[in-house]
């Protein structure tokens, strides 16, 4: 009951910064304090101070990459995970709006338990990366800055993903439509699939689950994140996976990207999961799901149902 009541807490209290920073905006006037107050909504970015305490996992390699080729280039922190197996997938995780790199380990320890090594960054403005606020289109260019460093590591594009858990399902998905559309010319820079996590159709969408429906916040918005009609240009396997209890981005949500996608695709919705568990809670399916529409995993996953199978048969050995 204390975590249900915390949620709620949380989101009257969205519902609340939402309704004053519009209501503000239309008092007050200014396009670019509006855009500054919209990015803040957005973005709940933490600098490296607030993880002191933490500790990087033992077999991560930590660097910097530049965000583009100029000397003067802003630098994204990055953590480069490795499997065990050095044949494995790869894929790159781009996170939601309200943590950095350190508050995403459990998710990254599970994706390397499906057999992936996992390339994750903290976007400008988070954690030990460069600059201050970011914006739409500074996560969509980290992200490529990213993708591009992949690219040099697995060469083979059938062994590249892109995985974006919230937020960062709006930036995967924008990079998997790009990728989608140079793709005509080259398989350089393609992936075997997307999967995307609890994420949304449009920032608009989302932000009216937070106001009130009297409040023009369409009128007054920068960052689109237009999820869903980026999803129609995806060229690539799609897996869309919710939680069917989340309470921050209803699993319509994901129904609605689900939709929205050419094929092949797959929709998991995973029963009673929450905005961030559903890969822990849904573990089973979720690797199931992985073997059948990308192959990751499917010797594993193979002999893991074998044993149970064979554990159901005799359940005295």
């Amino acid at each position: 009951m204390r975590s249900a009541t915390f949620k709620l807490d949380r989101l009257s209290a969205l519902r609340v910064a939402v309704t004053a920073a519009v209501t503000g905006a239309l008092l007050g006037g200014g396009s670019t304090a509006l855009q500054h107050q919209e990015r803040q909504l957005t973005f709940h970015a933490l600098s490296d101070a607030a993880d002191l305490l933490s500790r990087v996992p033992d077999g991560v390699q930590e660097f910097d990459l530049p965000v583009n080729s100029e000397a003067t280039a802003q630098r994204i922190h990055a953590w480069w995970w490795p499997a065990s197996v050095a044949a494995a997938p790869a894929v790159l995780y781009l996170h939601g709006a309200s943590s950095d790199l350190m508050g995403q380990v459990f998710r990254l320890e599970q994706l390397r338990g499906f057999g992936f090594s996992v390339l994750a960054i903290d976007y400008r403005g988070f954690g030990k990366s460069d600059g201050d606020l970011p914006s739409e289109d500074t996560v969509y260019q980290d992200a490529h800055a990213a993708w591009n460093w992949l690219i040099a590591r697995q060469p083979d594009p059938a062994k590249r993903f892109i995985y974006g858990h919230s937020l960062g399902g709006a930036v995967a998905i924008d990079l998997a439509a790009a990728l989608s559309a140079g793709a005509q010319s080259s398989d350089r820079g393609a992936a075997g699939g997307l999967i995307v996590e609890s994420s949304f159709t449009t920032l608009l969408d989302i932000a009216k689950e937070f106001s009130y429906p009297w409040l023009p916040i369409g009128l007054l918005m920068s960052q689109k994140f237009d999820s869903v009609s980026k999803m129609a240009k995806v060229r690539m396997p799609v897996l869309v996976v919710h939680g069917s209890g989340d309470r921050y981005v209803p699993s319509r949500f994901g129904m609605a990207l689900y939709a929205a996608a050419a094929g092949p695709k797959k929709l998991l919705l995973v029963e009673g999961a929450d905005h961030d568990d559903s890969m822990l809670a849904g573990a089973v399916v979720y690797r199931r799901a992985l073997a059948e529409l990308f192959g990751v995993g499917r010797e594993n996953f193979a002999n893991a149902s074998a044993r149970a199978m064979r554990g159901r048969n005799h359940p005295g050995s």
